[in-house]
């Protein structure tokens, strides 16, 4: 993604990762900000508080950590419009106008690390005027970037959705990218799976894992707001 910053962090509710790579499928279950992951994965989920705001909305991978509070790039929370374009957004200008011309009241972004700290999630929402204005500027970000590898998420058509392979910054080191970007009434969620490794690593987006947060994700923020 367009983004400065892999994201910020929150333990939230459970999802069952049921494998790594490409072909890491999940199950999912919602919950709100600072609820316990299920001690035994095999166990039902106990049920949740309902918590307002958009935290109680969040899908994050159950047995995923929670990334260095010291770090800003893996602190998760609420932002503000002002707060995102200081720290988070990696075009603030473009950013500025897009959230502006969305009329943007307010945001959360979640960041955790799979369990052995290989691959980042980020899950991001971002309230605005109207559903016309999300659905603009759901599209004014995901224009930021080259997408050119399309999956299909199932359950959700009407999502966005790539994966790719990027150099990264660092020398001879490669990132692979799963993202996906959805529009439920006032709201656009962006979804990110990204891992890091050597060139010859041979790294594949994890495209399972991302469509299964994003199926998800949506069925949580659909509910709730029905």
């Amino acid at each position: 993604m367009r983004r400065a910053a892999p994201g910020v962090a929150v333990v939230l509710s459970a999802l069952v990762v049921a494998g790594c790579g490409n072909t890491a499928g999940a199950a999912t279950t919602d919950g709100p900000e600072a609820a316990a992951i299920a001690a035994a994965p095999s166990a039902a989920p106990a049920p949740q508080r309902a918590t307002n705001g958009l935290a109680g909305l969040i899908v994050v991978p159950a047995g995923s950590l929670a990334g260095d509070p010291a770090d800003p790039s893996e602190r998760s929370g609420p932002f503000s419009r002002e707060s995102y374009l200081d720290t988070l957004s990696a075009a603030p200008a473009k950013d500025r106008a897009l959230l502006l011309n969305a009329h943007f009241t307010e945001g959360y972004r979640t960041y955790r690390t799979s369990a052995d700290r290989k691959k980042h999630i980020t899950v991001q929402i971002f309230r605005v005027g109207s559903r016309a204005q999300a659905d603009i500027l759901q599209r004014g970000f995901w224009a930021q970037e080259p997408h050119d590898r399309p999956f299909a998420v199932p359950g959700v058509p009407d999502a966005l959705a790539d994966g790719r392979i990027v150099v990264s910054t660092a020398v001879g080191r490669s990132e692979a990218i799963a993202e996906t970007s959805f529009v439920v009434g006032t709201l656009v969620t962006e979804i990110t799976i990204t891992q890091t490794g050597e060139l010859t690593a041979g790294l594949t987006p994890d495209t399972a894992l991302a469509a299964t947060i994003t199926k998800q994700q949506k069925q949580s923020q659909t509910r709730k707001a029905g």
